[in-house]
């Protein structure tokens, strides 16, 4: 049996939580044995009093510690635990693996998704991308992460840094602009909702074609009237900047402006 802690309350914490419980129930060989959090009310709704520790120096012996915390605490957290020599990781996707604390074994996990309250997700879909020092504990995290996902890469922290920045412009970015069609529409009286399909479309279409393949539009046409129409609609300044910077990175298809 492989022992595992997590240390955090936060939407990625309780993700993994409900994770590794469902997995449990499943018959993995996996077991969250116990869960930190500086408030207790927090996550009894998820677990039994006896599995939350609120002092690290409750904090009990296992197999691997996975702090998921916010990147500017991550550093803090990881100062304070009260022990040597075990397998540490963080679930950042931003922060090296050499930020870690050198008294413990180093390693990343980083679950590759939006993660929102309340909102349930399929973790078997969800990407996971591990980093390790030594070979002996990434066989350990694989089998970890096996256990609640089918999707395992490995990845280092260079890597990382590249798909979170990459993950901020398809999800971050694409939901403000969701964002800004909304506030466009609620200006003109316009439900929202008739852009739904649209938005699905585009998301699914995205799973068969390439993203060059599947641009549309008339930025990608080169249509210059209709351009210029949208552009004369658009009352306020910060939604026109982003139409043409949007426009011009479309038009010159992604080579260097």
């Amino acid at each position: 049996m492989i022992k595992v802690i997590i240390i955090g309350s936060g939407n990625v914490a309780q993700h993994l939580i409900v994770a590794f419980e469902k997995s449990k129930k499943e018959g993995t060989e996996i077991e969250l044995i116990q869960v930190f959090s500086r408030k207790l009310e927090t996550l009894v709704h998820l677990l039994d009093y006896d599995r939350i520790a609120t002092d690290y120096n409750q904090l009990l012996e296992a197999d691997l510690y996975i702090i998921a915390v916010s990147d500017d605490a991550i550093s803090e957290v990881d100062s304070q635990l009260p022990f040597k020599n075990r397998l540490v990781v963080h679930t950042s996707g931003t922060v090296p693996i050499t930020a870690l604390n050198e008294e413990n074994r180093k390693g990343v996990f980083y679950p590759l998704q939006t993660f929102t309250k309340n909102k349930a997700v399929d973790f078997k879909t969800i990407p996971i991308c591990l980093e390790s020092e030594n070979a002996t504990d990434y066989q350990l995290l694989n089998t970890v992460a096996k256990s609640i996902s089918a999707a395992i890469f490995a990845i280092n922290s260079e890597q990382r840094k590249a798909l979170h920045v990459a993950a901020v412009f398809i999800n971050n970015f694409t939901n403000h602009l969701y964002e800004i069609g909304s506030e466009i529409c609620e200006e003109n009286q316009v439900s929202f909702d008739i852009l739904k399909p649209l938005i699905a479309e585009t998301a699914n279409k995205i799973m068969v074609l390439s993203p060059q393949e599947a641009q549309t539009g008339p930025a990608k046409r080169n249509d210059t009237a209709t351009i210029e129409a949208h552009e004369a609609f658009l009352t306020n300044q910060n939604h026109l900047n982003i139409y043409k910077i949007l426009t011009q990175s479309i038009r010159h298809n992604g080579k260097k402006l």
